[in-house]
């Protein structure tokens, strides 16, 4: 029984993580039999799986098949709502209760994401390191997990704002201004600077879907 109940949670991370990472887009469609091929896991797992993720709603039906959903425009507006609220209450207990350490390695990762400023796939992946720093360094666990649905239900929009023209370089500059005001236990320009940097962010991708950015 263990066996069943390792291979279900392996099956749904290894598809849970190819949506997130955009190798499955909203629209794709899931095969149990490509799928158990794919990831060298049998059917039965793949099966439970996808039952899981679509009563998540991350899937959807057409006909007797499954696709990655995708977000409506109410949908999404919804959602950064619950995001900017949500990622402003992180940065706020970050500036409140990170350590030293986890203040560096967001500097670092500042840093670092610079120098991939030109490739926007690349610098998706790492703002998604950022901000889930920033959830860690929160040190509250009720909101982690909470930002994780968020940041899961984020893979269902099919372009990253990150794309639009020298976004990525405004971005790593809001970047910097939320560690900086962590670093000096700044708790409401800590929330402040995240609350901003999520409305920038919807307003490109607002832009971006309607073919203005």
């Amino acid at each position: 029984m263990g066996q069943v109940r390792a291979g279900q949670t392996d099956a749904y991370s290894l598809i849970l993580e190819a949506i997130d990472v955009g190798v499955f887009k909203p629209g794709d469609r899931l095969v149990e039999s490509d799928l158990a091929d794919r990831f060298g896991v049998s059917r039965t797992p793949i099966r439970e799986a996808l039952q899981r993720l679509e009563t998540q709603n991350l899937l959807t039906r057409d006909g007797r098949s499954l696709i990655v959903a995708s977000l409506s425009h109410n949908q999404m507006s919804e959602l950064y709502v619950v995001r900017a609220e949500l990622e402003g209450l992180a940065a706020r207990l970050a500036a409140r209760h990170a350590t030293e350490e986890e203040v560096r390695v967001l500097q670092d990762m500042v840093e670092d994401d610079r120098k991939i400023i030109d490739d926007p796939n690349a610098l998706s992946r790492a703002n998604r390191r950022f901000h889930k720093q920033i959830h860690l360094a929160s040190h509250n666990r009720f909101l982690v997990r909470q930002l994780d649905l968020v940041h899961r239900s984020m893979a269902l929009m099919a372009t990253t704002s990150l794309a639009a023209d020298g976004r990525g370089e405004v971005a790593m500059d809001e970047h910097q201004a939320i560690v900086q005001a962590i670093a000096h236990r700044d708790e409401d320009a800590a929330q402040n600077a995240l609350r901003s940097h999520i409305s920038v962010a919807f307003v490109t991708r607002l832009k971006l879907d309607s073919g203005g950015a």
